[in-house]
């Protein structure tokens, strides 16, 4: 019997998936500047991840995560299968590559929310005016302190700045954590691809592009 082509990914999850790709790699290398293209780079992201989520609940078939909830068992199972090199085929994603989307999305999303925390405690973004009202305390600090020339005040303003600095460091770390551990995810991903496609005979990466997978 020949097989069959199936349309597997939407537009949507193509478009997503390349765009994600795209965004990541440029925040994640304009790290060290942490400039306005990281920033940039860094909302994309966050958009992206965001519209995901939404659409892992009403989007096509295969995007819907109820589609590739999967079992520990299950996943144990297909990775017998790729030992064995007879694994299951799944026109969506396999049990081992949804576990990996899943991890994906929590690292993107641990990422973005820290980097949006750090952002805010500098003064910008959209968390700027929510640091447990950091910024503009620290403000009305600075201006009781040029109107009055108090030294308490002073004292008060530095400790403030102390107490930012600290909290700033502090998510600076989780989110370069959470950034180191997508990077690494991402191989696993790649490497994940890889193989299925060889056990499985399809190219997966082609079909992330035409969103078309065959039957066997």
């Amino acid at each position: 019997m020949s097989d069959t082509t199936v349309r597997v990914w939407d537009p949507f999850i193509r478009i997503f998936h390349w765009s994600l790709v795209a965004g990541f790699t440029i925040a994640y290398f304009s790290g060290e500047e942490e400039g306005v293209l990281h920033a940039y780079s860094g909302y994309a992201v966050g958009i992206l991840i965001s519209l995901r989520l939404l659409w892992g609940f009403v989007g096509s078939k295969y995007a819907r995560f109820s589609q590739f909830l999967y079992s520990p068992g299950e996943v144990i199972q297909y990775l017998k299968g790729l030992r064995s090199r007879k694994p299951d085929h799944y026109l969506g994603h396999n049990p081992a590559g949804s576990w990996m989307i899943f991890a994906l999305l929590i690292s993107l999303v641990m990422t973005t929310v820290s980097g949006l925390q750090v952002y805010g405690i500098e003064g910008h973004g959209p968390l700027a005016e929510v640091q447990s009202g950091a910024p503009s305390i620290a403000a009305d600090i600075r201006f009781i302190r040029d109107a009055r020339a108090d030294d308490d005040d002073a004292d008060e303003e530095h400790g403030m700045n102390h107490e930012e600095n600290e909290a700033e460091e502090e998510w600076e770390d989780i989110h370069e954590f959470f950034a180191n551990l997508t990077l690494l995810l991402v191989f696993i991903h790649i490497a994940g691809v890889i193989v299925a496609s060889r056990m499985h005979g399809e190219n997966l990466v082609r079909a992330m592009v035409t969103g078309n997978k065959q039957t066997h």
